[in-house]
C-alpha cells in the first residue's frame, strides 16, 4: 500500500536541495529535486511504484508505462516489477532522446505495439517539456497516450501544458507538500 507521508519524507531527506540551480527547462530555481536519489533508492522505488499503481488502478490500468530515458527508466522498472508482484502486469517502454543509429533505429524500445494505451511517467515536472517530447515520440510510434503521471509537480506550467495538448495529468505530490509555494 502506498504511504504518501513516507514518500514525502524520503524526498525531503534525499532529493530536495536548496541553492541556485538551472533546471532542464532552462528556468532558474532556488531549489532542486533530484528524483534519481529517490527512484534509485530501494524504499523510494517501492513507494513510487505503489503510488503510481494505486493511482492507475483508480484511473484505469494502461497496457504499458514509460517515459524519456534516463529519468523515467527507474520509475518504469519499479512500476513494471511491482505490477507483476500485484498480479496486474503492466509492460514498460523507454523513449530514447535519439535513435541509436543501428538495429531497429527507433525512439521507442520495449514490448509495446501500436494501438496500445500507455502512461508517460516522470520524476519531476516543471514546464512539462520532457514528458511532452516522450508523449509525442510514443504517439509517432502509434501508442495512445492516456495520461502523464509524475512523482512531484513543481507547479510551474507543466499541468497547463499537458491540458493544452489534451493529456490528463496526475502527480503523487506537489511542491506545496514540501512547504514551497510555486512562483507566480
Amino acid at each position: 500500500m502506498y504511504d504518501r507521508d513516507t514518500l514525502r519524507a524520503l524526498i525531503r531527506e534525499k532529493a530536495l536541495r536548496f541553492g541556485d540551480f538551472v533546471l532542464a527547462s532552462g528556468k532558474k530555481a532556488s531549489y532542486y529535486l533530484d528524483g534519481k536519489q529517490v527512484t534509485l533508492d530501494p524504499e523510494g522505488a517501492r513507494l513510487v511504484a505503489e503510488g503510481i499503481l494505486d493511482l492507475l488502478a483508480q484511473t484505469g490500468m494502461p497496457d504499458a508505462v514509460g517515459g524519456m530515458s534516463i529519468g523515467a527508466d527507474p520509475i518504469t522498472a519499479a512500476v513494471v516489477t511491482l505490477s507483476a508482484v500485484r498480479g496486474t502486469p503492466v509492460a514498460g517502454f523507454m523513449v530514447r532522446k535519439q535513435p541509436k543509429g543501428h538495429g531497429t533505429n527507433q525512439y521507442i524500445e520495449g514490448p509495446v505495439k501500436p494501438g496500445q494505451r500507455v502512461v508517460i511517467v516522470e520524476d519531476v515536472v516543471t514546464t512539462g517539456g520532457s514528458s511532452l517530447a516522450a508523449a509525442e515520440r510514443a504517439e509517432q510510434f502509434g501508442l495512445v497516450v492516456d495520461r502523464i503521471v509524475a512523482i512531484v509537480d513543481r507547479m510551474e506550467g507543466g499541468a497547463e501544458a499537458f491540458s493544452r495538448r489534451g493529456y490528463a495529468f496526475s502527480s503523487l505530490l506537489t511542491i506545496r507538500d514540501f512547504g514551497i509555494e510555486p512562483p507566480g
